[in-house]
């Protein structure tokens, strides 16, 4: 439409630069819609090569430089002023820069191995002590300065508090005790179990793997440099560390942070009501409680809309049970996916 307007004022004797700008359009707005799409783009910049391009041998010439056991592991602006020292100048930095850039030859000029990108790896819970989660975390000690470490396992399916320890040091040692006592007194089937925890030294140590070979536990671990592989343990951690009783002045002693953790495992597991899990407490889900008390706060929603349905546009609160939990979900999953993987 804007087109006929143009070409209806031009017919007529006006100008085609007065008549674009009163159509709120720019004229080589218009000669672009005007253009044939099949048209020459003519945008092709200079057709001659510069004179001051690189022949091939001095290409070359750069390419063997680079490529020489001093120069492979340095980047052109560590290359090109050791080459000066030498009384040597094959190019700028620049064009080396583009030259490698080119040949996809900017890293890894030397035997090094390439960063790998690893995929994220989803872990599907759909029964108690099926995924695990743990982690270290920091408490202030005795002494300013001072830390001691909590070391905690979480169940994923049900957000229960499967065992912990409070040490001194932060060791593989103490970490695959920590393991083998959690399987011992929960009486868990190892076998097949997932543990899931991040790249540190105690989750990767020597010790801390062949415990778990030995127990038949699956092994998973974080990605490099991602904050959010390891929520459930982070989550924990921070709903332990915002409790109002938390000392965050520091604990006076080993023995003072083990009697604090101990309270609060026991409120965590058996008072605390999890938003994750329709706000039924770790252990009523962990011991297949949860059944019963969701059914009973369905009843108390039905009656309550019976006795004044007004109140009640659509159906009452959906209180049926927690599905699966996905552990570092993959978005492009539907709901019949992550069903048949938890099966």
């Amino acid at each position: 439409m804007t087109l006929k307007m143009v070409d209806e004022a031009i017919a007529r004797g006006a100008r085609a630069e007065q008549v674009c700008p009163r159509l709120g359009r720019a004229l080589r707005t218009i000669q672009r819609w005007r253009k044939v799409e099949t048209a020459e783009d003519r945008r092709v910049g200079p057709r001659k090569s510069p004179a001051n391009k690189l022949s091939g041998a001095e290409r070359q010439r750069v390419f063997e430089l680079v490529n020489t056991p001093e120069f492979q592991d340095l980047s052109p602006k560590q290359i090109v002023p050791r080459l000066a020292d030498k009384g040597i100048y094959v190019a700028s930095e620049s064009s080396i820069y583009r030259l490698l850039r080119d040949e996809g030859l900017l890293a890894h000029r030397a035997a090094s191995k390439p960063g790998a990108r690893r995929p994220k790896v989803e872990h599907v819970a759909a029964k108690p002590n099926a995924v695990w989660s743990w982690d270290i975390t920091y408490l202030r000690g005795p002494v300013r300065g001072g830390f001691l470490y909590l070391y905690l396992v979480v169940d994923v399916f049900s957000r229960r508090i499967m065992a912990w320890d409070v040490s001194e040091e932060e060791s593989m040692d103490k970490a695959a005790q920590l393991i083998r006592n959690a399987c011992l007194v929960n009486a868990v089937d190892s076998k097949g179990l997932i543990l899931h925890s991040d790249n540190g030294g105690p989750m990767k140590g020597s010790t801390m793997l062949r415990t778990l070979q030995w127990l038949g536990i699956v092994p998973s671990f974080s990605r490099p440099r991602v904050s959010d592989d390891n929520a459930f343990s982070e989550a924990l951690f921070r709903t332990l560390k915002y409790r109002p009783s938390f000392p965050h002045k520091g604990f006076d002693s080993t023995d003072a942070a083990r009697s604090w953790v101990d309270r609060f495992a026991a409120w965590y597991n058996g008072q605390h009501c999890h938003s994750g899990i329709k706000f039924v407490t770790p252990d009523q889900r962990h011991f297949g409680l949860e059944t019963n008390v969701l059914a009973r706060r369905s009843e108390v929603y039905e009656r309550a809309k019976a006795k004044r349905p007004e109140r009640w546009a659509r159906a009452t609160r959906d209180w049926t049970p927690a599905g699966p939990v996905r552990l570092n979900p993959i978005p492009c999953l539907t709901e019949e996916q992550t069903r048949t993987a938890a099966a």
